[in-house]
């Protein structure tokens, strides 16, 4: 069985009909390459072998109907050790078993089992009880299958309830998501409209400001203007300039007339007139009269200086 070339004669050597049996070859492991080889041998003996565990592909030997592992050193059976739906006789007497696989539940068709001899959990061992007679072998398949059923429907459970409670914490987180995304829209959204008062406050200030400048300078114009409009007399004196003006008229052409009579009079022929020889005495009285008022001022400045 040690030789690698050989071990396929080997198994066909020791084939008989649906039968195979390894037992007592010193066997560490099992040759499940060469077992998938023999699908014929339905009835597998393992028994007395150095086995401390099964390979995972050891389950892959579907053909299997019984399979006897007693008195090896298995302390565990493959975790999809429930992959051989067609086991019906199971024998692991005197291994080192305490605890069986879940997947243990789906050999539907296991009719025979023994588990003595081995450091079971109290509870398996419990149900499992003796398996001293046929019937106490088939009770005990029965009963193992329910416990394992029970196990296994447990641990759905137990299963479903964890999605379950991820699922509610999942959607718990996304509805916190959500609430929180929510109050960072309020809160965007409230900042936004405060930002928006703020600058339509500023607006209305700068507005204000410029409102009251305006009035400001337009008060000050109002006040500069006033002293002008002050200064200006009134309206019914405007009569008096215009007055003055006319009367400076009537002298100016008074006397107008007067220098062109006494032209006339000292130039023309009109001198020898009654009216002429008149004006010209008048105006001879006149210039002398002058003339004596500027010798007396004369006379008077002169006393004055002395």
């Amino acid at each position: 069985m040690s030789r690698g070339s050989g071990k396929g004669l080997s198994l066909k050597d020791k084939l008989d009909g649906n039968e195979l049996d390894l037992s007592l070859c010193d066997l560490n492991e099992v040759p499940v390459r060469e077992l998938a080889a023999l699908p014929k041998a339905t009835v597998l003996d393992l028994s007395c072998n150095n086995l401390i565990s099964l390979p995972s592909d050891f389950c892959s030997l579907m053909h299997l109907v019984k399979l006897d592992l007693s008195k090896n050193r298995l302390q565990q059976l493959p975790l999809d050790f429930g992959r051989l739906v067609n086991l019906q006789h199971l024998d692991l007497l005197n291994n080192r078993l305490v605890t069986l696989p879940v997947s243990f539940a789906q050999l539907k068709n296991l009719k025979w089992l023994d588990l003595k001899d081995n450091p079971l959990d109290p509870v398996l061992a419990k149900v499992a009880g003796d398996c001293l007679d046929e019937k106490q072998c088939k009770q005990a398949a029965v009963k193992v299958l329910q416990h394992m059923k029970a196990i296994q429907s447990e641990q759905d459970r137990q299963r479903q309830r964890k999605l379950q409670a991820e699922r509610e914490m999942e959607k718990k987180r996304e509805a916190e998501q959500r609430a929180k995304e929510a109050l960072e829209r309020e809160l965007r959204k409230r900042e936004k409209a405060e930002e928006k008062e703020r600058r339509r406050r500023e607006y209305d200030a700068q507005k204000a400001a410029k409102q009251e400048m305006e009035k400001k300078t337009k008060k000050e114009t109002v006040h500069t203007r006033k002293p002008a409009s002050s200064s200006r007399p009134p309206q019914p004196s405007r009569h008096k300039p215009s007055w003055s003006r006319s009367v400076l008229r009537v002298l100016l052409f008074v006397l107008f007339c007067i220098l062109c009579t006494l032209a006339a009079c000292k130039l023309t022929e009109l001198q020898h007139q009654p009216l002429c020889i008149s004006v010209n005495t008048l105006y001879e009285d006149v210039v002398a009269a002058l003339q004596n008022h500027k010798t007396l001022q004369n006379m008077l400045q002169h006393n004055s200086h002395q």
